[in-house]
């Protein structure tokens, strides 16, 4: 499908018009595509700037989340004036001034399994830079199911990733990555990110998109392509469909789009209970207090605090599930991550297992050192 140009679409674009590759056929598929992003952070504000200037007729930004200062590092989307804001709203305000011409939609909202249909019935495209694990997933398993093309990228500290899905063209993400390990991968708050890293991510995504709107190209379908900044290097990782996929496969087992087990929605994370670290530093001697480290052992090793139980989050549920004996149901547990976010899930898991006298640690390891243990290790 296409649309007809107006006189001021041609200046726009005059630079697209030029290329016979895109041409005004091209410029007319983009402007009447629609195309959503999941996440708005650091890798959906520069494929979102670059989508907007190139013309794409309508945008969706689909986040929940409130701009942060921290984000300012590498989420170009936003300025020093959108701190404390909807992440979708401010993104949304940005875009159109970018490019009045086109449609932007803000979705403040959290995707889970309930809403994602009604999301993606709006938009021709999906891209996926969310910083979950979980969500990853849950996109590309609802791409499949509802023949929806997907651009997913993923980055980490000074690397990142990046692959195309398009139905009935070659494989998912799920024949790539069959099983989700939550919690195994730390995100940006945890160990950091360059702050240019993203941009480039997020450029090959908007690249990508327009690849697959105006039909030109060669897009990732069956390849994933990989960025290291340190080396400057990439390297491109080809990957088959897998006939036992969960979601693609010859007899799929998912065939209905699916929250990961212990999801826990932002609402529930927020009726939380948690301790500061100076309230941490004065309970933590207590007799019916134990510490839930949750962390990798290889972090646990380099330094904890003092009594603490190390239970690795992806084995969080299990332990619980079994009772572990250094867990007791009786006794208050402050579950405590590097930075938190790890944490939280943690004392998700045990709220949906009927634990009561839960907690956890705000901001972290890294909120303890810097608020009452300057010399903690981590």
């Amino acid at each position: 499908m296409t649309e007809i140009l107006s006189a001021a679409d041609q200046r726009r674009y005059s630079r697209h018009l030029k290329l016979a590759e895109v041409g005004t056929e091209g410029q007319g598929r983009l402007k009447a595509a629609r195309v959503v992003l999941i996440g708005a952070g650091g890798i959906g504000s520069p494929a979102a700037l670059y989508l907007a200037a190139a013309g794409v007729g309508t945008l969706g930004l689909v986040d929940f989340d409130a701009v942060d200062e921290s984000n300012l590092q590498r989420q170009v989307l936003f300025d020093t004036n959108s701190i404390g804001t909807s992440k979708a709203e401010a993104g949304r305000a940005r875009l159109e001034a970018l490019n009045p011409a086109i449609r932007v939609v803000a979705h403040a909202i959290e995707l889970q399994a309930a809403n994602v249909r009604g999301i993606f019935d709006q938009y021709d495209l999906i891209i996926d830079g969310s910083d979950r694990l979980g969500t990853r997933y849950l996109v590309n398993d609802a791409c499949v199911l509802y023949r929806k093309p997907l651009v997913s990228a993923a980055i980490h500290r000074f690397e990142g990733q990046i692959t195309t899905y398009v139905p009935d063209r070659g494989p998912c993400y799920r024949c790539l990555f069959p099983n989700p390990a939550e919690g195994m991968v730390p995100n940006c708050a945890d160990v950091g990110v360059l702050g240019v890293l993203p941009g480039v991510l997020g450029t090959l995504a908007a690249t990508e998109a327009i690849k697959l709107i105006v039909g030109i190209g060669t897009p990732l379908i069956g390849r994933l392509l990989a960025y290291d900044a340190l080396e400057m290097q990439f390297s491109e990782f080809k990957f088959m469909r897998r006939a036992d996929c969960a979601v693609c496969g010859v007899h799929p087992t998912i065939t209905v789009p699916a929250d990961p087990p212990g999801f826990a929605s932002l609402d529930e994370l927020r009726q939380l209970r948690r301790v500061t670290p100076r309230q941490l530093a004065e309970m933590q001697a207590g007799p019916d207090v134990v510490l839930v480290d949750v962390r990798e052992p290889a972090e646990f090793a380099v330094g904890h605090l003092p009594r603490a139980v190390n239970v690795p989050l992806g084995q969080i549920e299990g332990q619980l599930q079994r009772g572990n004996p250094a867990l007791p149901r009786d006794h208050t547990l402050v579950f405590l991550c590097r930075s938190g976010a790890r944490s939280l899930r943690a004392c998700a898991f045990a709220r949906r297992l009927g634990y009561e006298n839960i907690r956890q640690l705000e901001g972290g390891l890294l909120a303890f050192r810097e608020q009452v243990d300057p010399s903690l290790p981590i």
